[in-house]
């Protein structure tokens, strides 16, 4: 099959489906071998990147999709209802950052290190799709494990988890430092 059908047939599964298509499927439906496939996506997203197109495709963790330039947003908001904006505050997006690294993740291990009660936080970030219910533990009342979706990649521009940043080594030691002297602050009072 020529390249220029198969970029058709990827294109149409992607436009289609409106959500993330692993590779492996769509290779399967093309009867094509996985590498090949990445590879002609890869071509085509770098194509709509260079053209002046309102669309492109990202990838996330190992899958595909299609969807609007950011630079589309205001004649795309005219035509559209605006969509609702979720607001991350710092409760959210601390423990955010705790599920993403930790995950898969109980709430009471995300409140033991948060030092607080997590279940607003949890519920919000659950309603927002940026996390889920990935499993359940198996301890004791079989607590519900939580991990990142793909909306969470989506929403911060990754690929995958691999892609998350990495605190230097240097930094980690101040934060214990600082957590230390914080803890012995108060162990004065």
């Amino acid at each position: 099959m020529e390249i220029k059908k198969l970029e058709a047939m990827i294109e149409a599964i992607l436009f289609t489906m409106g959500e993330a298509v692993e590779v492996e499927r769509i290779a399967s439906a093309l009867d094509h071998d996985v590498d090949t496939i990445r590879k002609i996506i890869h071509n085509m997203m770098d194509r709509y990147e260079g053209d002046e197109r309102g669309i492109k495709i990202i990838e996330l963790d190992n899958s595909f999709q299609m969807c609007t330039k950011a630079q589309m947003y205001e004649a795309i908001v005219k035509i559209a209802h605006v969509p609702k904006k979720h607001i991350l505050t710092d409760v959210l997006l601390e423990s955010l950052s705790i599920i993403a690294y930790k995950q898969p993740i109980t709430k009471q291990q995300i409140e033991s290190i948060r030092g607080v009660k997590s279940d607003h936080a949890v519920n919000k970030l659950v309603e927002y799709n940026l996390v889920c219910e990935v499993g359940r533990m198996d301890a004791p009342g079989r607590p519900i494990l939580f991990g990142t979706t793909e909306d969470f990649l989506r929403n911060f521009g990754i690929a995958s988890l691999e892609d998350l940043p990495v605190v230097a080594p240097e930094k980690v030691a101040d934060f214990k430092m600082e957590a230390e002297e914080e803890v012995q602050l108060q162990l004065d009072i």
